[in-house]
């Protein structure tokens, strides 16, 4: 079909016309994330079709992942590996963080220490990275996993279970943390006693980075604006970040203290060149969960990371910031 006066098929003109795809992304409310969801909030993704999904726990993140309701999804390093085990093909476009004490567990007040969680009831979210600082907790207390008993907490619960009296103890992570001792709860470990165990990814589909690669470009220079804007207007920053956190702008600094967020230098360096610091961390967070039973096999290391999305590497100190 021709449209009146023209030569042009009406086929190819609307070919012309059609929409860029939306590219979908999962995440779930912690403080190394945050950055992403503010620059939604500046207004950065106004004009880029694209919509951040803000999912209830991880375990979600990784079922609409798994499932195709998203392209991409926030998730930990260890949670990655489980995806890329079970056999789907993601690649990490983005380094958001690593963990170094916003990881915590929290417990009642009259738990002092670490020996006195036998015969306690933990909260933990199993198929998240909460059952990575489960193990790790048991290691340190010298406990058995027959010596407390478990129970399964998604992320977006663990404030209502220690409310409710469900729990004894949770291991959780910001914001929850700050909102659990503000319930009276105390900090009986956290992640600064296990560097590089902890480490936070933007991981996504490989077909959708092959399909929507400009949707990835303006999602990844998004992030690092706002991120800039955060240390650029911190005050702003976190009183546009505490109500998604539900927290107060007043207590999003501290509660940044427990992450190295990564900037560009950064990301270029974990993610691009020959010897990428992703592999080494993916293979020694690997051999961890084959140890603890959270992988029943080594996963593939080939294509762990595509970096053609990153914006250009800028000089900023040592890349964390």
């Amino acid at each position: 079909m021709l449209v009146a006066g023209f030569g042009l098929p009406l086929a190819g003109l609307f070919a012309c016309t059609r929409p860029a795809p939306l590219l979908r992304v999962a995440g779930i409310v912690w403080i190394g994330y945050e950055p992403l969801f503010l620059a939604r909030e500046l207004g950065y993704f106004n004009t880029a079709p694209l919509r951040l999904v803000e999912a209830p726990s991880n375990t979600v993140s990784l079922m609409s992942l798994a499932t195709g309701d998203v392209e991409a999804a926030t998730l930990t390093l260890d949670e990655f590996l489980v995806a890329r085990e079970g056999g789907l093909d993601v690649r990490v476009i983005l380094v958001f963080d690593e963990s170094s004490g916003a990881d915590v567990v929290m417990s009642r007040p009259d738990i002092k220490d670490l020996a006195d969680l036998r015969g306690k009831r933990i909260g933990v979210e199993e198929t998240a990275v909460g059952a990575l600082m489960l193990t790790r907790l048991l290691e340190v207390a010298g406990l058995a996993p027959s010596d407390i008993v478990k129970v399964p907490v998604t992320s977006d619960h663990h404030v209502a279970a220690y409310r409710a009296g469900q729990v004894d103890a949770l291991v959780s992570f910001e914001p929850y943390a700050t909102r659990l001792a503000g319930l009276g709860a105390r900090r009986l470990l956290d992640s600064s006693r296990f560097p590089g165990l902890i480490v936070d990814v933007l991981a996504a589909r490989g077909s959708a980075l092959d399909a929507q690669p400009e949707q990835f470009r303006l999602l990844a220079d998004g992030y690092f604006r706002a991120l800039d804007y955060l240390h650029r207007a911190p005050g702003d920053a976190a009183a546009r970040m505490a109500p998604r956190m539900a927290i107060r702008p007043d207590e999003v600094p501290q509660a940044l203290k427990g992450v190295h967020m990564m900037d560009r230098a950064a990301n270029h360096a974990w993610l691009d060149g020959p010897d990428p610091r992703l592999v080494h961390s993916a293979r020694a967070v690997a051999n961890v969960m084959l140890q603890t039973g959270l992988l029943r096999s080594m996963p593939g290391f080939d294509h762990l990371a595509d970096p053609r999305f990153l914006p250009l590497a800028e000089d900023k100190g040592e890349g964390a910031v």
